[in-house]
């Protein structure tokens, strides 16, 4: 599920956008955000998705084995103990996840897909996970689970052939993919012994609380462009030594980010959103960023507390 860091990114790249175009078009720029949004569903799905592409391909090479002119008796009796994984199973049989999948129009149909699935399986059979897994002549569950979360960290999260795909099809979502892969792993942590054949496994909501947290990205970005000369003032301001034509387009989105969000939602306290927006700032803007941001939005607070334009509500946060 999303959580507000990941939520702040999203209306961040938003702002990036909206001011680096000539049209400044709100409502397509908050149109587009939420759509962005709602991909990340699809990235999860996609990726719940590749145990079925990877289950099939497997089948379909023990049956060319099988078919062979002249077969082993390898070919003729393999080791099913990977196409007879439990986990697969109570993937394949999620009708929960082919719902959603239609739904949402996500699928790996496609000659090209499949190739890739063909040469992600060759891939798989190389590894030390499948060796270890299919060396062991015992069978459990237990064992199944641990080895389809190792094969999802070791060979598919981590997969060059599924990268590709994924920069190809949305220039965002390698943002969004350590949140969407640990979504898988949170599903599959939750399979029971007694599903493989129900249908009952329960694939995660995008939202936690989406009466809460799609307020909170529309209020954010709405109110950070309303507020744009407002917070430009205050920083122009506080960075007397700074031309600010100098200063990082991306860490004055983030300061414009954070000045509004001190203000506007008097239920997140300070200290969160001053870490929260040092934090991105390290992945999203220049190496000395974090220091620079905070140093700044320090000043901003104790700016914007003495004009009494900081208030919080609620337990543990009045100050």
């Amino acid at each position: 599920m999303l959580n507000r860091r990941h939520l702040r990114i999203k209306v961040l790249q938003a702002l990036y956008a909206y001011f680096q175009s000539e049209e400044e078009n709100f409502n397509r720029t908050e149109k587009e955000m939420l759509h962005q949004i709602d991909r990340i569903y699809d990235l999860y799905l996609y990726l719940l998705l590749t145990f079925d592409e990877i289950k099939d391909v497997s089948e379909q090479k023990l049956d060319e084995s099988k078919g062979k002119i002249r077969p082993t008796e390898e070919d003729l009796n393999p080791n099913l103990k990977f196409i007879e994984n439990k986990v697969f199973a109570t993937i394949e049989n999620s009708k929960h996840l082919r719902r959603q999948a239609e739904e949402n129009k996500v699928s790996w149909v496609g000659d090209a897909n499949k190739e890739m699935f063909r040469k992600m399986f060759a891939q798989i059979k190389e590894s030390e996970i499948y060796f270890a897994y299919m060396a062991e002549e015992s069978r459990s569950f237990e064992a199944d689970l641990e080895f389809v979360i190792s094969l999802f960290k070791t060979e598919i999260a981590n997969s060059e052939l599924i990268y590709h795909f994924f920069e190809e099809t949305s220039i965002h979502w390698m943002d969004d993919i350590d949140l969407a892969c640990s979504m898988v792993l949170k599903t599959i942590k939750t399979v029971k012994a007694d599903e493989e054949l129900s249908g009952d496994l329960k694939i995660l909501p995008l939202y936690k609380d989406p009466e809460d947290e799609i307020p909170f990205v529309k209020t954010l970005l709405r109110k950070t462009i309303a507020r744009n000369s407002e917070n430009e003032e205050i920083i122009d301001e506080l960075t007397k030594n700074w031309e600010i034509d100098r200063i990082a387009k991306m860490d004055i989105i983030l300061m414009k980010m954070a000045i509004t969000e001190f203000q506007e939602f008097n239920n997140i306290p300070t200290k969160v959103t001053l870490n929260e927006y040092i934090e991105i700032s390290k992945f999203y803007s220049t190496p000395k960023s974090n220091a620079f941001i905070n140093g700044i939005l320090d000043k901003v607070i104790d700016k914007l507390t003495k004009d009494n334009k900081i208030v919080k509500i609620g337990r543990g946060l009045i100050t």
